[in-house]
């Protein structure tokens, strides 16, 4: 064991960054003092220089082991810069002004500060930056690891992953990217230490991680109790009383805090529904990886202050936002893992003695779930098919030349490129992805289990939602801590909410927010370009596409559920429901139209293609209009890359009655799709017949 004493020489400058950190008279602990001085340590025999991995709860100062040690080593041991992969780029600016507060020369290469890049690769050619922070993908981009990397070769004084569960594809959080910025940082210089940190490592991530980082890894693993947090479980709420709960309580808890969504469209419609009935009494913002990078940043900025009661996020916003005093947690939706659900609220309760962290589960969550633990799992076939077109091509590929031979979704080659990197049998070079000679087999035992791991750890949560036991003791027990016990304060301990979270939405509530959701407009924008292999190429002409079209039911919209299920299976009550708020919508709408619709088509393609009929009927009846349809010919099966369902598309439709299109403004009527494909491909024959606009009604757009 190392010893828990700095040397003396060491002292002042520990000193001096621990307190820019933690305040005057701030010390390292004793297990923190290990980690250093394990990262002070001189290379074994082999060349291989020290390696740590630290599995602390959240707010345990994992941060301070790197920061003390960088100090350290460039002070006292004049090493070269410390390089840090950081997740998040919250992570990165907030770690860049912790370390400038230590006396640390920090910057950050990331997607936002491109400009930045050029003065940043100079200072560290010059010696004049201490760390550099940077995300895992963009050291996995081969022009920044041949421009960058290849300098720093040999030069880094030590390599810190952080968040480092998503080196292993055990963990709740595995990305490809990960694993290959640790294959490359190790072969490239064998004697950089390194030290990798994570608070969401149960005992097989943990070994699997010390193993990659070398058998004689220092593994310090620490209690994952937090003593702040009340952990609570508020269930049989369906989802649209989930909202009604969260608007009634949001003021009942105390300081500012996050709310957490399983989807973008929850995020964006929760946050409407608490602005409608509080308004800027409690300011709310919603918050996901789809937003720019300076509104995620003056977001987050925005939280830390206190300028917002609190933030509507997904899980982008999650490894590396440090906010002390975070006064709550809430889940509308349980995530599928007990590993993500305990790194999510241990963003609560850091720096204050309590903070509450409430779930509010559903019965469906756990279609979210399912998709989530495949959805990382590599088809055989499908990789096959990517393998073979790279065997075939004559020089490297790009995504898109993928996705047009092997008729792919884009997102799907991407993945499955980086898990064949992972395995060394793909390689990205600057312009493109070849193939390194090693062959690829299938490991179906390997995933499998890794299937089954991801099903065992969906079942710990609906113990956790169904108040089994302690719910403190089972996500520790979840991450194999052996100090796991009674907390003695959840709501299985108590058994009972504790106040104030214990009320029911009122009835009123609920109804306000359904009838305000349902009175929304969502914007159906357009496709621009035709995707790669179709047989027309590149933007869609002016002569063939649809206007800006309207969605009647987002995704999986809660103030729609009931209806869309009853739709679906042939309620006559809940398709005139349906009809009637399309004629609403078509109220709202109608101040953008530039002509008004002449005629109704309707368009059948899924699970609601029965309702389409008199939902058209019905628009066609109150608005005066001429009626027609598309013909369909057959609809396709499976999940089809771009242009292989559009090219299904533009076989199998057909204009019924040209007669009734020709020179006419067209209101195209859909009944439901995730794609936009038949839509965008029933515009162009609608247009190709002689119409003069095509107007997209679409009644239900699926989550894609």
């Amino acid at each position: 064991m190392e010893s828990t004493e700095l040397p003396d020489a060491h002292h002042p400058v520990a000193r001096v960054v621990m307190e820019s950190l933690a305040g005057p008279g701030a010390e390292l602990r004793p297990d923190q003092v290990e980690a250093v001085n394990h990262l002070l340590s001189l290379p074994d025999e082999s060349g291989r220089g020290p390696r740590v991995l630290v599995v602390q709860r959240t707010g345990w100062g994992k941060s301070a082991v790197y920061w003390v040690a960088t100090a350290l080593r460039r002070t006292v041991m004049q090493s070269g810069p410390t390089l840090v992969v950081s997740p998040l780029l919250s992570l990165m600016r907030d770690q860049v002004t912790a370390a400038s507060r230590g006396g640390l020369r920090a910057a950050t290469l990331n997607s936002s500060n491109v400009s930045e890049w050029n003065s940043i690769e100079e200072a560290l050619a010059r010696d004049e930056l201490d760390v550099v922070l940077v995300s895992p993908e963009r050291l996995a981009n081969p022009t920044f690891g041949a421009r960058v990397l290849d300098a720093l070769a040999g030069e880094i004084g030590l390599l810190v992953i952080d968040e480092a569960h998503a080196i292993s594809d055990w963990g709740h959080d595995f990305r490809p990217d990960y694993r290959r910025v640790a294959d490359l940082l190790q072969r490239l210089n064998p004697a950089t230490p390194v030290l990798a940190t994570t608070a969401t490592a149960n005992e097989r991530v943990t070994a699997d991680v010390a193993a990659q980082l070398g058998s004689d890894t220092l593994v310090l693993r620490g209690p994952l109790a937090r003593a702040s947090l009340q952990l609570s479980v508020v269930d049989r709420l369906d989802p649209l009383r989930r909202y009604g709960w969260v608007v009634d309580h949001l003021g009942k808890l105390d300081g500012s805090g996050i709310i957490y969504t399983l989807t973008v469209a929850d995020a964006e419609r929760l946050t409407e529904a608490i602005g409608v009935v509080h308004g800027d009494a409690l300011p709310v913002a919603a918050y996901h990886g789809q937003l720019d990078t300076a509104l995620r940043e003056q977001l987050e900025d925005d939280l830390l202050n206190n300028r917002l009661k609190a933030l509507v996020a997904t899980s982008a916003l999650g490894m590396g936002y440090d906010k002390p005093d975070l006064g709550f947690v809430v889940h509308v939706g349980s995530p599928a893992s007990p590993v993500s659900y305990y790194q999510q609220v241990g963003r609560a309760g850091r720096a204050i003695d309590h903070a509450a962290v409430v779930l509010l589960p559903s019965a469906a969550d756990d279609g979210i779930w399912e998709y989530f633990a495949t959805s990382s799992i590599p088809d055989p076939q499908q990789m096959s098919g990517v393998v073979e077109a790279l065997a075939a091509a004559t020089e490297p590929m790009s995504v898109p030349a993928l996705e047009a031979e092997t008729g792919l979704r884009r997102g799907r080659i991407d993945l499955m490129l980086k898990q064949l990197a992972v395995d060394q049998v793909t390689d990205r070079r600057p312009e493109g992805w070849v193939l390194t000679g090693r062959p690829w087999q299938y490991d179906h035992d390997h995933y499998a289990q890794v299937v089954a791991i991801r099903q065992r750890e969906a079942d710990i949560m609906r113990d956790y939602t169904r108040g089994r036991r302690c719910l403190m003791q089972l996500l520790q027990e979840s991450l194999d801590d052996p100090s796991a016990e009674p907390c003695g304060r959840c709501s299985v301990c108590l058994d009972r909410l504790p106040e104030p979270l214990g009320a029911e939405p009122s009835v009123e509530t609920v109804q306000r927010i359904a009838t305000t959701l349902r009175a929304q407009s969502h914007e159906l924008e357009p496709r621009k370009m035709w995707p790669s292999g179709f047989r027309l190429r590149g933007r869609i002409a002016a002569g063939v596409a649809a206007d800006p079209g309207r969605v009647l039911v987002h995704a999986d919209a809660p103030e729609w559920r009931t209806q869309v299920a009853a739709a679906e299976s042939g309620d006559r009550e809940a398709v005139d429901h349906l009809a009637a708020a399309c004629v609403e919508l078509m109220t709202r709408w109608r101040t953008s139209w530039v002509d008004r619709p002449e005629t109704v088509v309707s368009l059948g393609v899924s699970g609601l293609a029965a309702a389409v009929e008199p939902i058209a009927d019905h628009i066609a009846t109150v608005g005066r209009l001429g009626r027609s349809s598309m013909a369909v010919e057959g609809r396709p099966t499976g999940d089809l890359a771009g242009p292989a369902e559009a090219a299904h598309w533009d076989q199998s439709l057909s204009v019924s009655t040209p007669q009734e299109v020709d020179g006419r403004c067209v209101l195209l009527v859909v009944d439901r799709t995730a794609s936009q494909w038949p839509v965008t491909v029933a515009a162009a024959k609608l247009r190709e017949a002689g119409a003069s606009r095509v107007l997209p009604l679409l009644v239900h757009r699926t989550p894609g």
